[in-house]
């Protein structure tokens, strides 16, 4: 089958950043599908492995976000059969989904929303579990609660705030505060049903007092080593900040007078570990399905960069790279 990979790190100006190359069709375990990749999406977890994983002594293959046919599926397999049309968001431990053809844990697939093609629902499940599982997991929200509370979410108008926004809004009562500094995100972040829009780069703790809000909840989705700080002057004694990123270093000790709870939320952990409620994923992503299908949800793609190709997905990488991408961009395979 072909695929696109890497075979050595470093800049994605390197004309060897990645390659197209030719790989052995993946045979399902147990509890995989076979899936024949149509669409994929590019996240920041992408460029990072790329730029600083080593690969090993063949090719790796990037990639989570995907949508497809089921080919195959495995002798234990329960939820799905050929021909189901699926999206999800795969495995860290595994190879990715830049191939033709993908084999993943059927426990964390969801059934792709008919309403939308095959890349365009590509361009959801990491985000969409990674903004789902900060709300009901880190945040141990439900449904319909939140009424009378603020979250404050820095960097709104990426991949996984532009979801979360609309969960937030769509699924609880809070108030959403969205970070955004360029006028095309300012607007983007409020068409996502924002309350409110204030500028990462300018001071959070003048902005936020100025709306006269206590966020209870903060997701810190980008800038954790700048704008921790910050976050723990604004946040609401007792409340909770979810962070993704990766700051160098971290000094939660400020938090402790407000008796705020820190945690990172890592949408891959399900699976990594095998977690006994690994199928929330599944259920999830259904959940997100129906949304997107009832147009309670809106799609956050904004671009289809074209077929893949290690071409094509260089370019991809390299606009990532560039900190400017609203929304999800998303290829055809």
């Amino acid at each position: 089958m072909r695929a696109v990979g890497y075979t050595k790190t470093g800049p994605v100006t390197a004309a060897d950043a990645l390659i197209d190359f030719e790989a052995d069709a993946p045979t399902p375990g147990p509890r995989d599908l076979l899936v024949a990749v149509k669409g994929v999406s590019v996240n920041p977890v992408d460029v990072k492995l790329r730029a600083g994983m080593e690969p090993g002594d063949a090719p790796k293959v990037l990639g989570f976000d995907a949508a497809g046919v089921v080919q195959a599926v495995g002798a234990d397999v329960t939820g799905y059969k050929v021909g189901d049309e699926v999206f999800y968001a795969g495995d860290f431990t595994r190879p990715g989904t830049n191939s033709e053809l993908h084999v993943v844990d059927e426990r964390i697939v969801g059934r792709k929303p008919a309403s939308l093609g095959f890349a365009e629902a590509a361009g959801h499940p990491l985000t969409a579990i990674t903004a789902w599982e900060i709300l009901f997991d880190s945040f141990a929200l439900t449904e319909g609660s939140g009424a009378g509370e603020t979250l404050l979410i820095i960097g709104g108008a990426g991949g996984v705030g532009s979801i979360l926004i609309q969960l937030a809004k769509v699924l609880t009562g809070l108030t959403v505060i969205a970070t955004a500094s360029r006028p095309e995100t300012v607007e983007w972040v409020k068409k996502m049903g924002a309350d409110h829009v204030i500028n990462h780069r300018e001071s959070l703790p003048e902005q936020v007092a100025a709306l006269g809000l206590h966020p209870k909840y903060i997701a810190g989705l980008t800038g954790s080593d700048e704008h921790f700080p910050a976050l723990v002057e604004v946040a609401k004694p007792r409340g909770h900040i979810a962070l993704i990123d990766d700051p160098e270093e971290l000094n939660i000790l400020p938090a402790k007078l407000k008796a705020l709870s820190i945690s990172w939320e890592f949408m891959f952990t399900r699976s990594m570990f095998q977690t006994e409620d690994m199928d929330a994923q599944r259920d999830l992503l259904n959940r997100v399905a129906d949304l997107l299908d009832a147009g309670k949800l809106q799609s956050t793609v904004t671009a289809n960069l074209g077929k893949v190709s290690a071409q094509s997905l260089i370019e991809a990488h390299r606009i990532q790279e560039s900190g400017r991408v609203i929304g999800k961009n998303v290829l055809d395979v």
